[in-house]
This record gives structure tokens, sequence and C-alpha cells, in this order.
């Protein structure tokens, strides 16, 4: 290859470059973003731009979204439903009791069905995120008395989502950098709140306020804020969450597939193979040591 140059007189030059150099260079970047094995530590550029990192993402963001735009909400769509505020507060409690009940019960029981059936941790993601399409759909139609039940699980699948992520996220990607790679992954969250609550769900919610109150539009902070009731307030919202939500379940089977040879194998062996290498460091150090004092003694 020939690189053009002009020197200090004026004089063009043709340098030969050397050949070496473009290979360096494009080896350098393709092992900038070449990605390690599953389990390995990744850097965070491999990480980002990892297809299963893009898949998790794109799952939490529509899957996760849609749970946190429906508890968000909650309050108003009790109000549009003509639930009781006494009904509404409880559908709170319940949220929260639940959430902390799916985060235990998520923990315990991934962890036990990976270590004895090999159960992988995405596989009972996509279980969950196909629980809360039960409760998108519970809202979306009005069942007399079923936001008890769709809160029930909400609390529990937004409970379960997040210690599925985070454990998924330190299995594939290693420890290294694990504390930017597990805000990288909450960051997905907010993002499908903003896409699918802002969006679509403030969007239609007052188009259906509109249609009720006779097209009128809201202009200003004088204006009476529109209300909405019944079921059609949050319909269409719900049905799109409940597509969404699906459609980020079957994503995540990708990511299954991907990964299926991983989890069928032993994921902690690292673990336990650095920690036997400490042990035996730590037993020659002692040995040094134990012979250092009879020498001393000597």
């Amino acid at each position: 290859m020939m690189k053009v140059s002009i020197n200090g007189r004026g004089i063009l030059n043709l340098i030969k470059t050397i050949p070496g150099e473009t290979t360096n260079n494009q080896s350098k970047v393709v092992k900038l973003f070449k990605s390690p094995k599953l389990g390995e530590d990744y850097t965070i550029l491999q990480a980002l731009v990892s297809p299963d990192m893009i898949i998790i993402f794109i799952s939490t963001v529509f899957g996760v979204g849609g749970t946190l735009t429906a508890i968000d909400n909650m309050g108003q769509i009790g109000k549009s439903l003509g639930y009781p505020q006494r009904s509404i507060a409880t559908f709170v409690s319940l949220i929260s009791i639940w959430n902390y009940g799916g985060q235990v019960a998520i923990g315990f029981s991934s962890e036990f069905l990976l270590s004895k059936y090999k159960v992988p941790r995405p596989l009972l993601f996509t279980f969950v995120l196909l629980l809360s399409c039960v409760s998108h759909l519970l809202i979306a139609f009005g069942v007399p008395g079923s936001l008890y039940v769709a809160s029930v699980v909400l609390g529990f699948c937004f409970g379960a989502f997040m210690p599925l992520l985070f454990s998924i996220i330190s299995e594939l990607f290693g420890l290294k950098y694990f504390s930017t790679l597990y805000n990288f992954g909450g960051l997905a969250s907010p993002v499908g709140s903003y896409v699918l609550n802002v969006r679509i769900a403030g969007y239609l919610y007052d188009q259906e306020a509109k249609r009720q109150n006779g097209g009128r539009k809201l202009v200003g902070s004088s204006e009476k804020v529109l209300t909405c009731i019944g079921v059609e307030c949050y319909k269409k919202v719900f049905l799109i969450i409940t597509a969404v939500t699906f459609a980020s379940a079957a994503v995540m089977l990708v990511l299954i597939w991907r990964t299926k040879d991983f989890y069928r194998g032993d994921i902690y062996a690292k673990f336990r193979e650095e920690r036997e290498g400490e042990s035996d460091a730590l037993e020659e150090t002692e040995k040094k040591d134990e012979k250092l004092d009879e020498k001393i003694e000597k």
C-alpha cells in the first residue's frame, strides 16, 4: 500500500506503508469487539455490542417496561374501572407485598432449578414475561374484581424480573465489569416505561378522555383535567402492551437457544477452579513458612 505525503520543501513523496501495520490495526479492532466465551469476563464494549446483551435489553425494555407501566398507572386504572379509593390502596399494597415475594421465590427457585435440573435462567425470564401477559389482559378487558388478581401477578412478576436479569448478566458476561453492566441492564426498565407509559399509555388515555368529553382539548393549567371512565380507557393500551410483552418473550427464546450449551455445563466451574488455586497457593505459602521457621529454630 502506498501513502502520499508532502515534505517541508513541497516535494511530493510516495511512502510505502508497512503491510504489518494495517494488519495489526485490524487485529486490534477485531480483538476489541470480539466476544470471549460465555461466562468469561467481557469488557464493557464487548458486552454492550454482544447480540446476547442486545436481546436482553430489548426484552427488558418492552417486557419489564410494560409491567412498570401497569404499576405506575394502577391508581388511575382503578378510578377508570370504578373501584373505590380503599380498593386502590389495597392494589398498591398487594403490588408491594408480592414484589418482595417474587424476588424471594424466583431467587430460590431459579438457583434450585439451575443446579438440579439445568433449567436456564433465560427460560424462567421468558416464563415470567408470559405470566405478566395475564395481568395485562385482565386490565385490558376489565373483568369485575380482576384488578386484585392483576395486582398480585404484577407485583410478583416485577419482583422476579430484577433478580433474573442481573443473574443472567453476571453469568453470561462475568463479574469484572458487573457494576457497569448492572446499571446498563437496569436502564432498560425506565426506557421501556417512557416508551410504553408516556408515549403510548398517556397518549391513548388522553384521546379516549377527549372523546368521552366531546372532543375538548386540554389547553393550559386553567382548564379542568379531563378524566376517562370505563374499560375503553386502557383497553387499547394493554392490548398493545400484551403484544409487545409476548414479542419480548419470543425474542428471549433466541437467547435461550444461544446459551443452551452454556447452561447445560457447569457454570460455576471457573469459580471452583479459582478457589482451589487460591487454596493450593495458600498451602504452599504455609509450607514455606513452616520450613523457614524450622531453619530459624536450628
